[in-house]
């Protein structure tokens, strides 16, 4: 398990778990829940923030937000 923030751009994975903090609620409530695929789209040119694709439409997020987010992988042949 990684965390999001760990992606490099072009890379799926899947969702799993949020770290327990108040950013949470707030991650769910913009389409990033447990089972959802996510893939990382863009990233800023000093590093901070990512674009990420989730739920049907483009999301940005800073690194913190990112770095709260448990996501399992997807191998690049699938």
């Amino acid at each position: 398990m990684k965390r999001l923030s760990e992606l490099k751009i072009g890379e799926k994975a899947v969702i799993h778990s949020f770290e327990k903090d108040e950013i949470f609620i707030k991650l769910m409530e913009m389409g990033c829940v447990p089972g959802e695929f996510v893939q990382i789209e863009q990233v800023a040119p000093l590093g901070d923030p990512i674009s990420i694709s989730v739920a049907g439409y483009h999301l940005s997020l800073r690194l913190n937000e990112a770095d709260s987010i448990f996501v399992e992988p997807i191998p690049k042949n699938q």
